[in-house]
């Protein structure tokens, strides 16, 4: 079926435009309406709710994200939302996206030979937006990414005008479709894999996969309400309870008296009657700490296992060999997240950019891990080089953008009177005594065999 019957199938008219009461569905924009330049779904978008989540509410939103005949993750990712505000959480994800984002990488052909040219239209800032949506998907479960318009760059290549993410309440994975609304049935929603949506649609995730959120969240829940719970220890226990005696009757004179306490805060003073008997009660409880701050700790030390498999590079370390270990377990980890990306990159963008015009046909998306030395790794390798072999000084001068000449002869000057020659021919006092003692020991221990 062609583009124009797939319209006509979707809303019986001759348009490129899904006009529903929530909104409405510009499916194909183009100039040209034979031809189909992209995709946008404009959704009705609905506001999220920030209530207070428990672990009850985590497994019922659990239960109905699991669901096989209507899976909803409506809840499910309100609650995500409330775990990724979490300070030492977005530490966590931080550093394993940023591992993964500062890699370099490059395009190469069939043959294995890098094409420079290529890198050009990946070093954009869509392409950087893309990657992180797609690394998003590890602790979300699921991302639909759209590519924008094709324009072209201040350099006149093609590139994309932006990247958005299709909103995840409206996608359901399970069985590939994205609703208009949120109360809809999976049933009544569009098929993201079928064309022409499938052309300008990146997909990260695999679709009943449920992120690492999922997991995170029934430690962030119970430290965000330990957090709260000390909070409110220390407004009623931190402070002295201020307790005023009087012996007057009179109620105006007893608020009186109540207003000069609340008073009392920074600076303050009061004016009380004579009669009047001021008192602080220092509270004598001191297992807040214990109570509180380690079961936080706790909560961090979980959420570092499972994020970054360890402790030691994000928290306090004890020594050198058990750091480089726990490093050695989260680049593991980067490894992963980077193998999934340059999959997604080949398998997914890629071709999708050689239909949208871009010159990569035949080349395939690769990591570069070839050795990074710091400048005084590097001094010391030229160096060694240099002295071993001849080296084109055209090296030296397009890397440091410095003029070159020939290379000079490095020999050592003549010695003189062959003084230092003859010094490292004598032998002192002390060692000729060694030999000859070693000399005349061999000769009197020696007996003719035949004797």
């Amino acid at each position: 079926m062609n583009i124009k019957g797939i319209f006509n199938k979707i809303r019986g008219q001759q348009d490129y435009v899904l006009r529903t009461p929530y909104g409405n569905f510009n499916l194909a924009k183009a100039s040209n309406p034979k031809q189909v330049k992209h995709v946008i779904i404009d959704l009705q978008r609905t506001t999220d709710a920030l209530t207070r989540k428990d672990i009850a509410d985590w497994r019922a939103a659990w239960q109905m994200a699991i669901n096989v005949d209507s899976p909803n993750r409506q809840r499910l990712y309100d609650i995500y939302r409330d775990t990724e505000v979490d300070g030492h959480l977005s530490g966590c994800v931080a550093q394993r996206e940023g591992f993964v984002m500062a890699k370099s990488f490059k395009l190469v052909d069939a043959s294995g030979k890098e094409d420079e040219d290529a890198h050009h239209y990946f070093d954009q800032a869509w392409f950087k937006h893309l990657c992180r949506l797609c690394l998003d998907s590890v602790y979300w479960g699921h991302s639909l990414i759209e590519l924008g318009d094709v324009i072209q760059d201040g350099d006149g290549c093609p590139c994309y005008a932006d990247v958005r993410l299709i909103p995840r309440k409206h996608v359901i994975p399970e069985y590939g479709r994205v609703i208009t609304d949120l109360g809809q049935d999976w049933t009544t929603g569009i098929d993201f894999h079928e064309a022409p949506f499938a052309e300008w649609l990146i997909e990260a995730g695999r679709p009943d996969n449920l992120g690492l959120y999922l997991k995170a969240a029934q430690h962030t829940i119970p430290k965000k309400n330990m957090l709260a719970f000390w909070d409110a220890f220390g407004e009623i226990f931190g402070m002295p309870i201020r307790v005023a005696k009087t012996a007057t009757r009179d109620e105006k004179e007893r608020n009186r008296i109540n207003e000069q306490l609340k008073s009392l805060g920074f600076a303050g003073t009061a004016i009380l009657p004579l009669d009047t008997e001021l008192e602080f009660i220092e509270s004598t409880r001191g297992d807040a700490y214990n109570v509180f701050n380690q079961r936080a700790d706790r909560a961090n030390s979980e959420l570092s296992k499972l994020v970054i498999g360890q402790t030691m590079t994000i928290e306090d370390g004890s020594s050198l060999s058990q750091s480089q270990t726990h490093l050695q377990v989260f680049q593991n980890l980067i490894e992963e997240d980077a193998g999934m990306l340059r999959d997604i990159i080949n398998n997914q963008l890629i071709p999708r950019m050689a239909k949208h015009g871009f010159p990569v046909k035949g080349l395939r998306f690769d990591w570069d891990d070839s050795v990074d030395y710091t400048p005084e790794q590097q001094v010391a390798y030229e160096t060694m080089i240099a002295d071993r072999y001849d080296v084109d000084p055209k090296y030296f001068a397009e890397k440091y953008s410095m003029p070159v000449g020939e290379r000079r002869n490095n020999t050592l000057p003549a010695l003189e009177s062959g003084e230092e020659e003859e010094d490292d021919n004598k032998k002192t006092k002390t060692e000729e005594d060694e030999d000859k003692r070693k000399t005349g020991k061999k000769q009197n221990n020696a007996h003719p065999f035949f004797d």
